[in-house]
């Protein structure tokens, strides 16, 4: 036998294969597409190229590709690539973000200082970041950005008064700034009347959180002399009747987002004031459009002077558990909302508030639900009511409580059928 196979393979080698000069052919054609000509060389990359990639690649790696090759070297210091310039300072010690060299970002603050316009930088609460971040403000007073981002990544919040000086002085000398996000800083009153003097006619953009030193009073003199202010984010303690009537003067454009942050971080020692209902409606008549977002972080006990009145809130994001009563309230005193997301809640079903919700939120178009407890017939019935308009449906497995008129089974099929498109249960969060 095995005579015989051997016998019969050198018969078949002895007669020439009709697929060998293909096969040759295939492995030559692939071994000379591995082969990159001149033209296709990594150097030779067309300039757009490369430009793209380096505008994905942190400052840090931009300036290691920099020494790849004189041209690559070109392209880093192309005007286009430094309109947007973002960095981290940061001790090691203290923060798991990648910091930047100081030296590194002055020397490119100094060469295209004509060319940035949008420059965003985070700092943790060490005294040796706080130091360079003063530094890098005052390079900043040589140019013409219109955006300017400064977060502090740790706290306590680095509470210098040669900051705030430094910062003042980039807003006597800006006079184009049309975006300013601010976190966990120490600007206060009399810098922000300083940034209103120099750029009241460029500002659209304003957000602010966890700035300790800005009372209701500063952040009214913005709405009162930056008639441009499309965007505004700030928190609750900021918020004032004052201030929504400002926002609502003829001589204002419509604002068209405004986001609200409502933290406590001490149960029972925080006080949180009332906003009138004709504050809100002024605002809306003159803004009909206008995004109202709510980010809570509170404690139960703390709800109370919440949604008492209608309230043109059109975006709820609870982070924290929030009660039956309170979600009733919203179904009745919150016509213009279009999205709600609840992390937790009790062990008592939902079912009734989110049946209310549907009948008086004509706009709600997305829902998320965290750790609460709804029954499949009553998260039927609420599906059914919203029908089609329900972009977004998030809701967690966990959630939905099988009873005698749908099991667990059964839920997908019914409300795919009301959503008119196909619908499973989460299996963690999406939000």
């Amino acid at each position: 036998m095995k005579r015989g196979r051997s016998g019969l393979r050198s018969r078949c080698q002895a007669f020439p294969s009709h697929e060998e000069p293909a096969r040759q052919k295939r492995q030559k054609r692939l071994a000379t597409s591995f082969t990159l000509s001149p033209a296709l060389d990594w150097g030779n990359l067309p300039h757009y190229v490369v430009l793209h990639v380096f505008q994905h690649l942190s400052l840090v790696d931009r300036a290691r590709a920099s020494s790849v090759c004189r041209r690559w070297n070109d392209v880093f210091h192309t005007p286009d690539l430094w309109r947007r310039f973002e960095f981290e300072l940061n001790q090691p010690a203290t923060s798991y973000l990648r910091s930047t060299h100081p030296d590194l970002i002055q020397q490119i603050i100094k060469k295209h200082a004509q060319h940035l316009q949008y420059v965003s930088f985070k700092v943790d609460s060490c005294t040796e970041s706080a130091e360079a971040a003063c530094d890098i403000l005052s390079q900043l007073v040589n140019c013409t950005i219109k955006t300017l981002g400064l977060i502090s990544t740790a706290r306590p919040s680095f509470m210098d008064a040669h900051f705030v000086s430094a910062l003042t002085v980039v807003f006597v000398n800006s006079k184009s700034l049309s975006s300013i996000k601010i976190d966990d800083t120490p600007v206060d009153d009399p810098s922000l009347k300083v940034l209103v003097a120099n750029n009241s006619d460029t500002l659209k953009l304003l957000k602010m959180s966890s700035c300790p030193h800005v009372s209701p009073a500063g952040i009214l003199c913005v709405a009162d002399q930056c008639h441009g202010l499309r965007e505004l984010a700030l928190n609750y303690h900021l918020l004032s009747d004052e201030l929504l009537l400002a926002l609502s003067s003829e001589k204002h454009v419509h604002l068209e987002h405004l986001r609200i942050d409502v933290v406590s971080e001490n149960p029972g020692q925080t006080h949180f004031h009332t906003i009138k209902r004709s504050s809100w409606d002024a605002l809306v008549r003159h803004s009909p459009k206008v995004n109202i977002v709510m980010y809570f972080f509170l404690y139960e006990e703390e709800f109370e002077p919440f949604f008492c009145e209608e309230t043109p809130v059109t975006h709820l994001y609870f982070g924290r558990a929030v009660s039956k009563g309170m979600l009733g309230r919203i179904g009745l005193n919150c016509p213009r909302l279009v999205e709600l997301v609840v992390c937790a809640n009790g062990q008592q079903p939902l079912d009734e508030e989110l049946i209310r919700i549907a009948e008086r939120c004509k706009s709600l178009t997305a829902i998320g639900l965290g750790e609460c407890e709804v029954t499949c017939s009553g998260f039927v019935e609420f599906v059914k009511m919203c029908g089609g308009r329900l972009t977004q449906l998030s809701i967690m497995e966990e959630v939905l409580i099988p009873d005698n008129s749908f099991n667990m089974e059964q839920i997908h099929s019914e409300v795919s059928k009301h959503l008119g498109r196909m619908w499973f249960p989460d299996m963690m969060p999406t939000w």
